[in-house]
Order: C-alpha cells, then sequence, then structure tokens
C-alpha cells in the first residue's frame, strides 16, 4: 500500500515538474507589437539548435514593412529578407531567465543585449545596451 502511494507521488511530482519546465520555455510563436501603433506587428518562432541556445526568427509580417529586407543591419544579415531573419541570438536558460545573447531590431538594424522572462502565455523581451536598466521591453503574446 505504501509503496502503491509512493510510485503515484513520484508519478505525479514528475508530471507537474514537467508541466513547469515546459510552461517556463519560450520556445513557440510569438506575436511582435509595434512600439509605435500598439499594433500587432510580426511572428517570431522560438527555436532552441543543437548547441543548447535560443534563436528566432521572423516567420510572419502582419504589417507591410516599408522595405521587405534589413537594408540598415550591419552584419550577415544586411540586406536579407525579413523573413526568416534570426533576430535573436544565443539566448542561454539562466533559472527563470533567457539570457546572455542579442537581438537585433530589423527596423533600425541596432542589435542589443537581450533578456527574456516568460509570464504564462507572454514574453517579456528586454533589449539593452550596457546595463539592463539602460533599455525597453515589449511584450509578446503567444502566437495562435
Amino acid at each position: 500500500m505504501i509503496m502503491k502511494r509512493l510510485i503515484t507521488f513520484f508519478v505525479a511530482m514528475c508530471a507537474c515538474l514537467a508541466s513547469y519546465a515546459q510552461s517556463n520555455d519560450i520556445i513557440g510563436k510569438w506575436t511582435t507589437i509595434d512600439d509605435e501603433t500598439g499594433q500587432a506587428k510580426s511572428v517570431v518562432e522560438i527555436f532552441k539548435k543543437s548547441d543548447g541556445q535560443y534563436y528566432g526568427k521572423i516567420v510572419k509580417l502582419l504589417q507591410k514593412p516599408q522595405n521587405e529586407n534589413c537594408v540598415n543591419c550591419k552584419d550577415d544579415r544586411k540586406n536579407k529578407p525579413l523573413i526568416g531573419l534570426e533576430i535573436i541570438r544565443n539566448i542561454q536558460k539562466k533559472g527563470n531567465e533567457f539570457t546572455g545573447g542579442t537581438i537585433t531590431d530589423p527596423k533600425t538594424g541596432k542589435t542589443y543585449k537581450c533578456t527574456i522572462t516568460r509570464d504564462g502565455d507572454k514574453l517579456n523581451v528586454r533589449g539593452y545596451i550596457g546595463f539592463s536598466l539602460i533599455g525597453r521591453t515589449q511584450t509578446w503574446t503567444a502566437s495562435k
């Protein structure tokens, strides 16, 4: 009887931990919001590569951009199409946040340090220069 309860408890705990780990992950499709208009701007898919780091690419544009290429990007993304453009690179999970990588604003071509935290079906994506205090946070919502 005790053994049966212990096994049931162990299975329940594993299910809870798996559920928590999944709900705390950032993998998936997320709708970005335009800072100026407050309107949905694009859908970014965040994924994990074999190196264990997280990356994000634009998979859908929800507004017609001035230019469909990243003309202001300064690195290997220069003049690449926005669809498929990797805007998040080298993010690593550290505790309850994802940090250590960068995010690029395709409109300006500027690249910032990036920290992402998940709050239910929302991501708080913070881009900053130098210290996290100097930057801005966008809230992305889970895309359906």
